[in-house]
């Protein structure tokens, strides 16, 4: 079965970044793309970014520029540099593979990030 484990996030001032990980484990990780999703409070989980396995990028709207999603391989991790952090980016950032797969993998537990002063 794969596993999903997400980890980097905490609590960081408005403007600040953080790098997230998330490591990868049962299955052959370079085929798949790879997304990041997030959920904040009281709302819904949203698509963040996408990497295909040719490492091709796409992005929400929301972000503008500020996150940018990359994989290493080798290390079955894929990861979201978050720069110029915003009060609203607050949620539990998750992976998983991009919407409309046939067979999506089980939710990790995701990574909880708080951008407050």
């Amino acid at each position: 079965q794969v596993q999903l484990v997400e980890s980097g996030g905490g609590l960081v001032q408005p403007g600040g970044s953080l790098r997230l990980s998330c490591t990868v484990s049962g299955t052959i990780f370079s085929i798949y793309a790879m997304a990041w999703y997030r959920q904040a409070p009281g709302k819904q989980r949203v698509l963040v970014a996408i990497i295909s396995s040719g490492s091709n990028t796409n992005y929400a709207d929301f972000v503008r520029g500020r996150f940018t999603i990359s994989r290493d391989n080798a290390n079955k991790t894929v990861y979201l540099q978050m720069n110029s952090l915003k009060p609203e980016d607050t949620a539990v950032y998750y992976c998983n593979q991009p919407p409309g797969v046939v067979a999506r993998w089980e939710w990790g537990q995701g990574t909880q990030v708080t951008v407050s002063s």
